[in-house]
Protein backbone atom coordinates (compact mmCIF):
# COMPACT_ATOMS: atom_id res chain seq x y z
CA UNK A 1 0.00 0.00 0.00
CA UNK A 2 1.23 3.64 -0.68
CA UNK A 3 2.74 5.49 2.25
CA UNK A 4 2.19 9.01 3.03
CA UNK A 5 5.63 9.85 1.43
CA UNK A 6 4.45 7.86 -1.92
CA UNK A 7 1.75 8.95 -3.95
CA UNK A 8 -0.61 6.63 -5.22
CA UNK A 9 0.22 6.57 -9.21
CA UNK A 10 -2.15 6.37 -11.63
CA UNK A 11 -2.26 3.55 -14.55
CA UNK A 12 -0.73 5.39 -17.60
CA UNK A 13 -2.31 4.80 -21.27
CA UNK A 14 -0.27 4.17 -23.76
CA UNK A 15 -0.30 7.46 -25.70
CA UNK A 16 -0.19 5.12 -29.24
CA UNK A 17 -3.77 3.82 -28.30
CA UNK A 18 -5.96 7.01 -28.93
CA UNK A 19 -9.42 5.63 -29.59
CA UNK A 20 -10.15 6.42 -33.30
CA UNK A 21 -7.07 7.87 -34.36
CA UNK A 22 -5.05 4.63 -33.13
CA UNK A 23 -7.51 2.24 -34.88
CA UNK A 24 -7.33 4.64 -38.91
CA UNK A 25 -3.96 4.04 -38.38
CA UNK A 26 -3.68 0.35 -37.25
CA UNK A 27 -5.94 0.31 -40.61
CA UNK A 28 -4.11 2.08 -42.68
CA UNK A 29 -0.72 0.05 -41.98
CA UNK A 30 -2.61 -2.55 -42.62
CA UNK A 31 -3.86 -1.88 -46.24
CA UNK A 32 -0.58 -0.33 -46.99
CA UNK A 33 0.55 -4.41 -46.64
CA UNK A 34 -2.20 -5.30 -48.51
CA UNK A 35 -1.81 -3.74 -51.79
CA UNK A 36 1.61 -3.90 -51.26
CA UNK A 37 1.70 -7.28 -50.67
CA UNK A 38 -0.08 -8.17 -53.80
CA UNK A 39 2.03 -5.31 -55.96
CA UNK A 40 4.93 -6.84 -55.13
CA UNK A 41 3.42 -10.47 -55.60
CA UNK A 42 2.55 -9.81 -59.50
CA UNK A 43 5.68 -8.06 -59.98
CA UNK A 44 7.89 -10.91 -58.56
CA UNK A 45 5.86 -13.82 -60.82
CA UNK A 46 6.58 -11.75 -63.66
CA UNK A 47 10.50 -11.60 -62.74
CA UNK A 48 9.80 -15.61 -62.88
CA UNK A 49 8.23 -15.51 -66.12
CA UNK A 50 11.07 -13.03 -67.67
CA UNK A 51 13.62 -16.12 -65.71
CA UNK A 52 12.22 -18.35 -68.19
CA UNK A 53 13.19 -21.66 -66.12
CA UNK A 54 10.25 -22.18 -63.93
CA UNK A 55 6.76 -20.99 -62.52
CA UNK A 56 4.99 -21.65 -59.90
CA UNK A 57 2.22 -24.31 -60.78
CA UNK A 58 -1.00 -21.29 -60.76
CA UNK A 59 1.10 -19.25 -63.01
CA UNK A 60 2.47 -22.20 -65.08
CA UNK A 61 -1.26 -22.79 -65.71
CA UNK A 62 -2.38 -19.29 -66.74
CA UNK A 63 0.78 -19.03 -68.99
CA UNK A 64 -0.38 -22.19 -70.24
CA UNK A 65 -3.95 -20.79 -70.87
CA UNK A 66 -2.40 -17.31 -72.34
CA UNK A 67 -0.74 -19.17 -75.08
CA UNK A 68 -3.87 -20.84 -76.36
CA UNK A 69 -6.12 -17.88 -75.46
CA UNK A 70 -3.89 -14.97 -76.74
CA UNK A 71 -4.81 -13.04 -73.69
CA UNK A 72 -1.70 -11.87 -71.44
CA UNK A 73 -0.82 -13.81 -68.65
CA UNK A 74 -2.28 -11.52 -66.35
CA UNK A 75 -5.63 -11.02 -67.98
CA UNK A 76 -5.60 -15.18 -67.72
CA UNK A 77 -4.69 -14.75 -63.94
CA UNK A 78 -7.54 -12.38 -63.29
CA UNK A 79 -10.19 -14.29 -65.15
CA UNK A 80 -9.14 -17.27 -63.03
CA UNK A 81 -8.99 -15.89 -59.88
CA UNK A 82 -12.97 -14.99 -60.66
CA UNK A 83 -13.58 -18.07 -61.35
CA UNK A 84 -11.98 -19.65 -58.64
CA UNK A 85 -13.77 -17.16 -56.64
CA UNK A 86 -17.36 -18.42 -58.01
CA UNK A 87 -16.21 -21.96 -56.29
CA UNK A 88 -15.98 -20.33 -52.91
CA UNK A 89 -20.24 -20.07 -53.24
CA UNK A 90 -20.89 -23.81 -53.03
CA UNK A 91 -17.76 -24.21 -50.41
CA UNK A 92 -19.47 -21.54 -48.26
CA UNK A 93 -16.29 -19.83 -47.98
CA UNK A 94 -16.47 -15.74 -47.72
CA UNK A 95 -14.31 -13.55 -48.97
CA UNK A 96 -12.55 -10.82 -47.82
CA UNK A 97 -11.06 -7.32 -48.98
CA UNK A 98 -7.42 -8.86 -49.71
CA UNK A 99 -9.79 -12.07 -51.36
CA UNK A 100 -11.69 -9.42 -54.11
CA UNK A 101 -8.43 -7.17 -54.33
CA UNK A 102 -6.50 -10.59 -54.94
CA UNK A 103 -8.04 -10.90 -58.35
CA UNK A 104 -7.49 -8.09 -59.60
CA UNK A 105 -3.99 -6.53 -58.55
CA UNK A 106 -1.71 -9.14 -58.79
CA UNK A 107 -3.11 -9.95 -62.19
CA UNK A 108 -2.58 -5.94 -63.22
CA UNK A 109 0.71 -5.45 -61.31
CA UNK A 110 1.86 -8.45 -63.03
CA UNK A 111 1.48 -7.50 -66.60
CA UNK A 112 2.64 -4.17 -65.75
CA UNK A 113 6.04 -5.41 -64.63
CA UNK A 114 5.96 -7.72 -67.81
CA UNK A 115 5.60 -4.51 -70.11
CA UNK A 116 9.01 -2.91 -68.16
CA UNK A 117 11.25 -5.97 -67.73
CA UNK A 118 12.51 -7.01 -71.17
CA UNK A 119 13.17 -11.10 -72.09
CA UNK A 120 16.34 -12.41 -70.52
CA UNK A 121 18.41 -14.69 -72.85
CA UNK A 122 21.20 -15.29 -70.79
CA UNK A 123 21.50 -17.48 -67.88
CA UNK A 124 23.86 -14.79 -66.13
CA UNK A 125 20.57 -12.69 -66.51
CA UNK A 126 17.86 -15.00 -66.18
CA UNK A 127 19.64 -17.16 -62.70
CA UNK A 128 19.13 -13.66 -60.99
CA UNK A 129 15.91 -12.80 -61.82
CA UNK A 130 14.83 -16.21 -60.78
CA UNK A 131 16.26 -15.89 -57.61
CA UNK A 132 14.92 -12.20 -57.29
CA UNK A 133 11.68 -13.22 -58.28
CA UNK A 134 11.10 -16.14 -55.16
CA UNK A 135 12.72 -14.20 -52.64
CA UNK A 136 10.50 -11.26 -53.68
CA UNK A 137 7.44 -13.88 -53.86
CA UNK A 138 8.48 -14.50 -50.22
CA UNK A 139 8.51 -11.34 -48.62
CA UNK A 140 5.12 -10.09 -51.11
CA UNK A 141 3.62 -13.29 -49.35
CA UNK A 142 4.30 -12.21 -46.05
CA UNK A 143 2.54 -8.24 -46.51
CA UNK A 144 -0.16 -9.58 -47.81
CA UNK A 145 -0.61 -12.57 -45.36
CA UNK A 146 0.12 -10.47 -42.34
CA UNK A 147 -2.32 -7.65 -43.36
CA UNK A 148 -5.04 -10.61 -42.72
CA UNK A 149 -8.01 -8.79 -45.04
CA UNK A 150 -8.83 -12.59 -45.96
CA UNK A 151 -7.31 -15.22 -48.25
CA UNK A 152 -6.36 -15.28 -51.55
CA UNK A 153 -9.37 -17.23 -53.91
CA UNK A 154 -6.58 -20.20 -54.74
CA UNK A 155 -5.75 -20.61 -50.71
CA UNK A 156 -10.03 -20.22 -50.03
CA UNK A 157 -10.32 -22.76 -52.48
CA UNK A 158 -8.07 -25.07 -50.97
CA UNK A 159 -9.27 -24.34 -47.45
CA UNK A 160 -12.89 -24.69 -48.37
CA UNK A 161 -12.10 -28.24 -49.96
CA UNK A 162 -10.60 -28.87 -46.66
CA UNK A 163 -13.42 -28.30 -44.44
CA UNK A 164 -15.89 -29.66 -47.21
CA UNK A 165 -14.28 -33.54 -47.38
CA UNK A 166 -12.58 -33.90 -44.24
CA UNK A 167 -9.48 -34.70 -46.01
CA UNK A 168 -6.06 -32.76 -44.91
CA UNK A 169 -5.18 -29.72 -46.09
CA UNK A 170 -1.89 -30.67 -47.07
CA UNK A 171 -3.64 -33.37 -49.24
CA UNK A 172 -5.99 -30.69 -50.86
CA UNK A 173 -3.16 -28.32 -51.61
CA UNK A 174 -1.49 -31.29 -53.31
CA UNK A 175 -3.84 -32.10 -55.28
CA UNK A 176 -5.19 -29.06 -56.36
CA UNK A 177 -1.53 -28.04 -57.50
CA UNK A 178 -0.33 -31.04 -59.29
CA UNK A 179 -3.75 -30.88 -61.28
CA UNK A 180 -3.19 -27.22 -61.67
CA UNK A 181 0.73 -28.05 -62.91
CA UNK A 182 0.18 -30.87 -65.13
CA UNK A 183 -2.81 -29.23 -66.95
CA UNK A 184 -0.77 -26.31 -67.56
CA UNK A 185 2.54 -27.65 -68.65
CA UNK A 186 0.35 -30.13 -71.15
CA UNK A 187 -1.02 -26.38 -72.50
CA UNK A 188 2.83 -25.20 -73.06
CA UNK A 189 3.03 -23.41 -69.91
CA UNK A 190 7.11 -23.44 -68.26
CA UNK A 191 7.94 -25.92 -65.80
CA UNK A 192 11.28 -26.39 -64.80
CA UNK A 193 14.16 -26.17 -62.39
CA UNK A 194 12.29 -22.80 -61.25
CA UNK A 195 9.02 -24.68 -60.41
CA UNK A 196 11.28 -27.51 -57.54
CA UNK A 197 13.61 -24.35 -56.52
CA UNK A 198 10.43 -22.19 -55.62
CA UNK A 199 8.31 -25.24 -53.89
CA UNK A 200 11.36 -25.89 -51.59
CA UNK A 201 12.19 -22.67 -51.13
CA UNK A 202 8.51 -20.80 -50.95
CA UNK A 203 7.94 -21.89 -47.35
CA UNK A 204 10.59 -21.01 -45.54
CA UNK A 205 10.72 -17.19 -46.99
CA UNK A 206 7.23 -17.44 -46.48
CA UNK A 207 7.72 -17.79 -42.89
CA UNK A 208 10.32 -15.88 -42.01
CA UNK A 209 8.46 -12.44 -43.67
CA UNK A 210 5.15 -13.48 -41.90
CA UNK A 211 7.40 -12.35 -38.42
CA UNK A 212 9.15 -9.68 -40.10
CA UNK A 213 6.19 -7.85 -41.74
CA UNK A 214 3.43 -9.22 -38.58
CA UNK A 215 1.13 -6.28 -37.65
CA UNK A 216 0.45 -5.42 -33.88
CA UNK A 217 -3.29 -5.45 -32.77
CA UNK A 218 -4.78 -2.73 -32.14
CA UNK A 219 -4.10 -3.38 -28.18
CA UNK A 220 -0.52 -3.30 -28.84
CA UNK A 221 0.01 -6.94 -29.25
CA UNK A 222 1.62 -8.71 -31.90
CA UNK A 223 -0.49 -10.84 -34.52
CA UNK A 224 1.76 -13.42 -36.20
CA UNK A 225 -0.15 -14.83 -39.44
CA UNK A 226 -0.80 -18.59 -39.11
CA UNK A 227 2.34 -19.85 -41.45
CA UNK A 228 2.40 -22.28 -44.10
CA UNK A 229 1.78 -25.06 -41.91
CA UNK A 230 -1.52 -23.89 -41.29
CA UNK A 231 -2.72 -22.92 -44.35
CA UNK A 232 -1.83 -22.03 -47.87
CA UNK A 233 0.79 -19.81 -48.59
CA UNK A 234 0.22 -18.20 -51.80
CA UNK A 235 -1.64 -15.29 -52.26
CA UNK A 236 -2.51 -16.33 -55.80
Amino acid sequence: MPTQHEPRREPQQDPRQDGPGHAQRHRGRRLVQLYTGLALYGASSALLVRAGLGLEPWNVLHQGLAELTGLTIGVVSIVVGAVVLLLWIPLRQRPGLGTVSNVFVVGIAMDATLALVPQAHTMAVRIPLLAAGIVLNGAATGLYIAARFGPGPRDGLMTGLHRRTGRSLRLMRTAVEVAVLATGFALGGTVGVGTLLYALCIGPLAQFFLRVFAVPSESGSTVVAAGPSKRAILPG
